[in-house]
């Protein structure tokens, strides 16, 4: 029967791609259509603001897939193809050229947009984005030629274009308006790690700013700050975060609300119809509420999830999220949410950027991040999923083991560290 059924699905990323995989390794032999708006073949983001971008790795690398795998696995990708409508009665879309596709399951992974500085002077040439591959081109031949970058936003964006671009030898200057890079994810604590490695490397840290304007006269000459201050930049990244593109789901009457509202096993209220990735707000049973993840393992595993409960299966999507961020030559590993946490313990000194942190609700940890120890995902994510409610000082005590404190067995002698 299967053959005769077609699975469509919107959005050629990451969650995507790896959605059509699944469908073909859990032996789906109907049609697959893979739809994406820009012109290239999958490929994984996280490069874009390090390696990719910096140009220390060549487009190929960054591929979900190597292109001739579409084409041998029998899944029609359609590039440069914007989908305008979508029904849920009847199931089908329409394309941009005015196609009317039919479908028997449908995978929204429409993925996000940046935010857009909305200040005067905000359409200056100079002003740049960083969401796909075409704007990391973009950026890093600008680089090659600017003085000085201003980058507006200190978040994972932010923070590693920051990085990347004193790396290229430019002159940068990060604008934000906390008190360090990061602190709205990670706390002041942690975040002041950031900003001392920032410093280390010749960025300009400019804390409790924000933005007024830009000035220049058709490109951006400098970056007028709320208190008047005009600071110079011939080149900008903006990097204030991203909105999920809803649009579609909205137009079939889904429900929307910070993404496209599914459940745990990642169905919409239609039973046709799933989503995955960044534009998914999925209930997650470990945190009791909705989650909508944008890093790179969640919509490699989501896409997989979805393929498979497309094709009926029951599985509930429970990962614990996580990401990695590569600033110079410091490596960082976060696992879970920090969402409303309350509290913070950590193991090592932040300052000698040796340290697991973690970050605490109702004395249960709900985040955990690494910062050069070996052999800790496994204990860290051990602590999040036992719900178990522990004590900072059990935390911070090097030689009691993490997974001691997962399991809730006594210490009653000196343990060896995990290092």
């Amino acid at each position: 029967m299967s053959k005769t059924q077609t699975f469509v699905i919107v959005g050629a990323g990451l969650a995507g791609a790896k959605a059509a995989e699944a469908l073909r390794k859990e032996g789906f032999d109907g049609r697959i259509l893979l739809i994406g708006s820009e012109d290239a073949s999958p490929y994984n983001r996280p490069p874009l603001s390090k390696g990719y971008l910096r140009g220390e790795r060549a487009r190929a690398t960054i591929l979900v897939s190597q292109e001739e795998f579409y084409s041998e696995n029998d899944i029609e990708l359609l590039l440069s193809t914007r989908v305008t409508a979508l029904s849920a009665d009847p199931a089908q879309l329409e394309t941009d050229s005015g196609r009317i596709l039919k479908y028997d399951r449908l995978l929204l992974a429409t993925g996000a947009r940046p935010r857009t500085l909305k200040v005067a002077g905000g359409n200056l040439a100079g002003i740049h984005y960083l969401r796909t591959v075409a704007d990391a081109d973009r950026l890093r031949e600008r680089i090659q030629s600017a003085t000085r970058l201003a980058v507006v936003g200190a978040g994972w964006i932010g923070s590693e274009v920051a990085a990347s671009a004193r790396q290229m030898g430019i002159d940068v200057v990060l604008l934000h308006p906390r008190a360090t890079p990061l602190e709205k994810v990670l706390g002041p604590e942690v975040g002041g790690v950031f900003r001392t490695l920032h410093a280390e490397h010749g960025v300009e840290l400019r804390p409790h700013t924000r933005i007024e304007s830009f000035v220049g006269n058709s490109t951006v000459e400098g970056v007028r700050t709320t208190t008047g201050e005009v600071i110079p930049a011939d080149l900008v990244l903006a990097g204030i975060g991203v909105e999920p593109r809803t649009e579609l789901a909205e137009r079939a009457g889904l429900r929307v609300g910070d993404g496209i509202v599914v459940d745990e096993r990642l169905r919409t209220g239609d039973p046709a119809i799933f989503a995955a990735g960044d534009v998914a707000s999925a209930w997650h049973p470990i945190y009791n509420r909705r989650l909508r993840v944008e890093h790179w393992a969640n919509a490699i595993y989501q896409g997989a999830t979805a393929a498979r409960n497309m094709l009926g299966h029951d599985e509930v999507y429970d990962r614990v999220p996580n990401f990695f961020s590569d600033q110079y030559d410091l490596s960082i590993e976060y696992l879970g949410h920090s969402g409303e946490s309350d509290g913070m313990a950590f193991r090592g000194d932040p300052a000698s950027r040796t340290f697991l942190a973690f970050w605490l609700q109702d004395g249960r940890v709900v985040a955990g991040m690494n910062c050069g120890f070996r052999r800790v995902h496994d204990p860290i994510e051990a602590l999040i999923r036992s719900r178990r409610r522990v004590s900072t000082e059990e935390l911070a005590d090097p030689e009691i083991p993490l997974e001691q404190i997962a399991e809730g067995r006594r210490h009653d002698q000196a343990s060896t560290a995990l290092r």
